[in-house]
Formats: C-alpha cells, sequence, structure tokens
C-alpha cells in the first residue's frame, strides 16, 4: 500500500515458476489492472511463462554487472578489503547482491570453496565415489545457502534447518537475529541428505547445481583460451591442467546438461534423481599415457 501519493507496486519474484493454472489465474488481474498499481513479474527464464502473460507485460532486460563495477560496490559499503572485493567482484558472476552476502559471511566462502573442491576432484573419481561424494555435497550446500541468505539483508527471513527427529517448532528468524541455538541447526558434513526437509533438499541441490555451473564455465573458458574470465582465479592453473586432460567438447556438453537440470529442477524432477544424473555426466579426465 503507498504511504504517500496514489500509486501502489506489486513484485511477484519468480513469476517462472509459476505453473499454468497459477499463471492462468493472474490473467485477469494483467488484463485489467486497478487504477494506479504497477505489477512486476521477475523472471530469470521467459520462456516458462505463458505467452498470453507475457503479450500482456512490458519487458525490462537486466544484465548483469561488471566485475569491476561489483568491486567497487563492495568498497562502498566497507564490508572487505580491496584484493578480497576484487576476489568477490568475480566469484559473483555479476550478482552485485551475492558479492555482499559473500563479504558479511567469509563461511560462505569457505564452504564454497570446499564445494569447488569436490566438484574437481570428482573429474578423477569413479562412479560409486562421485554418486558418494554428491549425496554428502547436499547438506554443504544447503549450510552455504543458509549462510548467504543470513548475510543478505535484503532476503526473507530464513527457516532455520533442523534435523529429522527434533522435536522444536521451526521459528522466521530475520537473517540478522539467528538465534545462537539455531546455529548448530546449520547442516554439516556430518549430516546425512536424506535427513534434511524435501523443500531443503532442493533448495541445496539447487545452490549446487548454480555452482557447478559456474565450474563447468571456467573448465569451457579455460579450455578455449578464455582464462581472463573465470570466476576463481586462484584455482586457475588447476583449472587448465583439468581442462587439458578433458575430451574435446565435454564440458561444454555438459553445461548444457546443466541448464536442462535447472529446468528440471523448477518442474519438480527428484532433486536426488537430476544429481545422481549429473555427477555420472560429469567430465573425466583422461588416464596419463
Amino acid at each position: 500500500m503507498p504511504a504517500e501519493g496514489g500509486a501502489r507496486v506489486a513484485i511477484i519474484e519468480g513469476a517462472d515458476r509459476m505453473n499454468e493454472d497459477a499463471q492462468s489465474a493472474l490473467l485477469k488481474t494483467l488484463e485489467e489492472p486497478p487504477a494506479g498499481v504497477t505489477i512486476v513479474l521477475c523472471a530469470d527464464a521467459e520462456a516458462r511463462l505463458l505467452p498470453t502473460v507475457r503479450s500482456r507485460c512490458f519487458r525490462v532486460r537486466l544484465g548483469l554487472v561488471g566485475a569491476r563495477d561489483i568491486e567497487a560496490i563492495v568498497a562502498d559499503h566497507g564490508v572487505a578489503d580491496p584484493p578480497t572485493a576484487a576476489r568477490l567482484g568475480r566469484l559473483a558472476g555479476g550478482r552485485p547482491g551475492l558479492a555482499l552476502a559473500y563479504a558479511r559471511a567469509p563461511d560462505a566462502v569457505l564452504i564454497r570453496a570446499e564445494l569447488t573442491r569436490v566438484l574437481l576432484d570428482l573429474t578423477d573419481a569413479r562412479a560409486s565415489a562421485r554418486l558418494a561424494a554428491a549425496r554428502a555435497a547436499v547438506p554443504r550446500a544447503m549450510a552455504l545457502s543458509m549462510a548467504l541468505a543470513a548475510a543478505d539483508p535484503t532476503a526473507p527471513p530464513a527457516r532455520p534447518t533442523r534435523r529429522r527427529g527434533s522435536t522444536a517448532q521451526a521459528q522466521a528468524v530475520p537473517p540478522t537475529e539467528v538465534a545462537e541455538e539455531d546455529v548448530a541447526d546449520v547442516p554439516d558434513e556430518g549430516v546425512p541428505a536424506r535427513s534434511l526437509p524435501a523443500s531443503d533438499r532442493r533448495r541445496a541441490v539447487e545452490v549446487l547445481l548454480g555452482l557447478w555451473t559456474d565450474v563447468a564455465r571456467d573448465l569451457v573458458l579455460v579450455g578455449s583460451g578464455g582464462s581472463r574470465s573465470v570466476h576463481d582465479t586462484v584455482l586457475l592453473d588447476e583449472l587448465a591442467a583439468i581442462a587439458t586432460s578433458l575430451e574435446p567438447g565435454v564440458a561444454t556438453a555438459f553445461l548444457e546438461r546443466s541448464a536442462r537440470a535447472v529446468e528440471l529442477l523448477a518442474a519438480n524432477v527428484s532433486p536426488e534423481l537430476i544429481l545422481d544424473a549429473l555427477v555420472l555426466a560429469w567430465p573425466r579426465r583422461r588416464a596419463a599415457a
């Protein structure tokens, strides 16, 4: 509701996640919105919106922010020193809010590095080891998601993850007021993925997919001579070594597969099934001569 003046704004985040029934129900409002109302639909994938919904909207495309600009934003907020701001500017992949969240949550940077290490090591692992490592990474991906949410003041209140068997009620706690007793509820390496609620497992796999896509992209860039554009220059030498040991085109093919996996996850396909399929399709290093 407006505090002053007559304008009202409604923002629908993740509009592309609505099913067809929800989008059809919204059509009448889009066709005849109340006077003075602006409705904003936020969508990562416009193609998932019904043609009738798209035809009633004016498109405003938002691009990614350059690494140098993100570095300046982080520096202006005074949450990181210049070298850290420069690194976070690259890790954020064009998203200033993500860089600020990483700056406010150093633990999240460590978890991201840990998961990246797991994915790189999987290029030299057998199928059984890959499946086990991928399942073990799910709780850590959930911990990464919760750490970033707690560090983002614009994020909605996060529900602390409770382990199976706990009788405590989950409370909505603002990110800046996480209770001390809830810190122990953040998933760690010793928590099996199956003990997490279904919604948390799906969210964790979504976070893992995003990181996986970044790693695959970096392998493609290094293999094609685009080393300057990788997300994490600390791993540049190792990325180059792995890229040269892969069959041509396999990293690019995996990128296409991961994009499809994101769509399947949004369509309610089992996150465990998606994870197993991806980890088995992850490029494997060629044996040394």
